[in-house]
């Protein structure tokens, strides 16, 4: 038998050993962009949620490569999940999400799902504009949040004191508003489709168009810059989804019209009256715009917080990943 020479034994070893680091390097690297599950929070189910929701029940998740498991939770509670590694993503973008981003988590906004978010002012029919509902209730879902924001930012263009009003904090779901505002328990509250309609059978007027004042991202996305960084195929695969998922519900009103009375449960002419208004909201291209994020920071210190930081767009969003699947999908960008 032929002995084999010591050098070209302990090279061969070598050899092998750096293969195999190599190899495990490589599979290290691909595991960050082929995971397994991916989990990405919500808020509720409401309106604003449909691409997301589209996304996973249309199977456009599964067919851009991700097992998608959506988390129904609390806004003040992602970032540090995030941060965690117990969610990869936010579905939502708006002042909760990017007030955590200046008060030091290290997240983005990096896509849009509407460029503005759909809210009425509705008071009792007694009440016929905003002069005659001075010193009056008017109730909202929660103080600070986006609603209030966009509310305070709309009479601050009609050069109106919010002074003026009775902001009520009613938690739960936008019927919880409807059901006090019928009670008489209120004079007036911020609606959002398909609860507007219901209000207007009832003879409630509608006295603002607060939406349509304020361009303010509803929905979107939000991740960590690192998992932007460090898996970026995989978070353009979210972005492709939703994207999508975005472009087939303009397409497709019936197939919409079936997932909004399934999983939102509204009867067919609520659902449509909401599917119509919701079109209206959508952003083109779901690019982040500096705008819509100058908005968002103007409305965060509007309550007080941040009021001395100057904040560029580069430290609150990143549109490049949602700026090359424009592209990819052939969009036209401004």
């Amino acid at each position: 038998m032929t002995k084999r020479s010591p050098r070209l034994s302990f090279s061969l070893v070598h050899l092998a050993a750096l293969s195999g680091l190599v190899l495990s390097l490589t599979v290290a690297g691909n595991a960050q962009e082929r995971r397994g599950k991916t989990r990405i929070s919500n808020a509720a189910f409401t309106i604003t949620a449909l691409p997301l929701l589209a996304a996973r029940d249309w199977g456009i998740f599964p067919a851009n490569g991700l097992d998608m498991e959506i988390i129904l939770m609390n806004s003040a509670l992602v970032p540090p999940a995030l941060v965690q590694g117990d969610i990869d993503y936010q579905a939502g973008v708006g002042p909760a999400s990017v007030n955590a981003t200046l008060s030091g988590f290290p997240t983005r906004a990096i896509w849009f799902s509407s460029d503005r978010i759909s809210y009425w002012l509705m008071s009792r029919p007694q009440f016929k504009t905003l002069e005659s509902l001075k010193g009056k209730k008017i109730a909202i879902t929660g103080l600070g949040g986006t609603i209030h924001v966009a509310y305070l930012m709309a009479l601050e263009k009609l050069g109106i004191n919010p002074k003026d009003y009775v902001l009520v904090s009613i938690p739960g779901q936008q019927i919880q508003l409807l059901y006090s505002l019928d009670s008489g328990y209120v004079d007036a509250a911020m609606l959002s489709p398909p609860v507007t309609f219901g209000a207007q059978k009832k003879g409630f007027n509608k006295l603002l168009d607060i939406g349509a004042m304020v361009e303010m991202a509803g929905g979107g996305l939000t991740a960590m810059a690192k998992t932007i960084q460090e898996r970026p195929a995989e978070t353009k695969r979210v972005i492709r989804s939703l994207q999508l998922a975005k472009d087939e519900i303009r397409k497709s009103k019936p197939k919409t019209l079936e997932l909004i009375t399934r999983i939102l449960k509204m009867d067919k002419e609520a659902a449509s009256l909401t599917y119509d208004e919701f079109l209206t909201t959508l952003s083109a291209t779901g690019i982040p715009s500096r705008s819509g994020m100058e908005i968002l920071v103007k409305a965060i210190q509007s309550q007080g917080r941040h009021v001395d930081r100057r904040v560029s767009f580069n430290d609150i969003a990143d549109d490049r990943l949602a700026t090359e699947v424009a592209r990819e999908l052939g969009y036209k960008i401004p």
